[in-house]
C-alpha cells in the first residue's frame, strides 16, 4: 500500500525526534549522568516506546557527541571537563556578544518584543521550579534572538554548542532556585535591546555567559555530592500515546526494532 508509506515513516520520524528531545532534555539537566551506561530498552520503558525510535535518537546524540555507542551494551553519556566548558563559553561569547550588539542595532522594536513572552517564560519556569519549561523557552529565546541578525548558518553553530555544553546538575540547583537570577537576566537583556543600549546590553549577554558557565560549576559540584539514586529521581517523561508508534498506540505491541548489536544493560 504505497500511499500509507509516507504517513507511516512520517509518524517514525516524528516518534524519533521527541524522543531525541526528551533524551537531550534530559542529558542537559543532568538527569542523566556522564559516565553511566544506559540501554535503549531501559530508556524505552521509561519513555513508554520502543526500543526503536529510542537507539535512533542516541544514534542521533552520538553524531552531536553528547553519547557514544558501546557495542552490544547501549550508550555512555560522555565526560565533558571543565576545559570542555571554558572552551565552549568561550566560543559563544566570541560570537553572541557581538550579535547581539549589532541586533540590537539594527532590529526593530517590534521584532524584539516578540520575544517578551519567551523571556517571561523562562522566569516563570525558573520560579516554578521546571527545569524542562526552563530549558525549552531558554533554547528558543537565544536561537530567535540571535536569527535576528539574519545569519542562519551562525544560529545552527550555536544551537550545536548549547547541546554540547550541557549544564550537567541543572535540576539541583533549579530545586534551591538559584536559576531566578540567570532567568530574570533575560528580561534585562531584552530590555536594553528594545532601548537600544548596545555596549550595555553585549556586556550584559557577556554576563549572563559566564553566570551560566559557573551554574554549570556549582551543578556538577552539587550533582556529584548526591547520592546516585538520587541524582535519578527524574526521569525522562514518557512520550504521549498519540505520539507512539500506531501499534503501540492501540496498545498493541511496540514494532520490532531492528538489530543494532545494542542488547540490554
Amino acid at each position: 500500500m504505497p500511499h500509507l508509506e509516507p504517513q507511516v515513516i512520517s509518524v517514525q520520524a516524528h516518534l524519533r525526534d521527541q524522543v531525541a528531545n526528551a533524551l537531550r532534555a534530559a542529558l542537559t539537566a543532568g538527569e542523566l549522568r556522564p559516565g553511566v551506561l544506559y540501554s535503549a530498552p531501559t530508556l524505552a520503558a521509561k519513555l513508554n516506546v520502543s526500543a526503536t525510535p529510542v537507539r535512533e535518537a542516541m544514534l542521533d546524540l552520538v553524531r552531536e557527541g553528547m553519547v557514544e555507542a558501546v557495542r552490544n551494551k547501549g550508550f555512555r553519556v560522555t565526560e565533558m571537563t571543565e576545559q570542555d566548558l571554558d572552551e565552549f563559553t568561550e566560543i559563544r561569547t566570541l560570537i553572541e556578544v557581538p550579535t547581539v550588539g549589532r541586533v540590537t542595532a539594527t532590529a526593530g522594536a517590534e521584532q524584539l518584543e516578540a520575544l517578551r513572552p519567551l523571556a517571561r517564560q523562562i522566569v516563570m519556569a525558573a520560579q516554578e521550579h521546571d527545569v524542562l519549561k526552563y530549558l525549552e523557552a531558554d533554547h528558543r529565546f537565544h536561537l530567535e534572538l540571535l536569527a535576528l541578525a539574519g545569519n542562519h548558518h551562525l544560529v545552527a553553530v550555536v544551537a550545536d554548542l548549547r547541546k554540547r555544553s550541557r549544564l550537567f546538575g541543572l535540576s539541583s540547583l533549579n530545586e534551591t532556585g538559584r536559576l531566578v537570577a540567570s532567568a530574570q537576566e533575560h528580561v534585562e537583556l531584552l530590555d536594553l535591546m528594545v532601548s537600544g543600549r548596545v555596549a550595555e546590553a553585549e556586556e550584559c549577554m557577556r554576563r549572563h555567559l559566564a553566570h551560566v558557565r559557573t551554574l554549570w560549576a556549582d551543578g556538577r559540584a552539587d550533582a556529584e555530592d548526591r547520592e546516585p539514586a538520587q541524582a535519578q529521581d527524574r526521569e525522562p517523561a514518557p512520550i504521549p500515546a498519540q505520539d507512539r508508534d500506531p501499534a503501540q498506540a492501540r496498545g498493541g505491541d511496540p514494532a520490532p526494532a531492528p538489530a543494532l548489536g545494542l542488547g540490554g544493560r
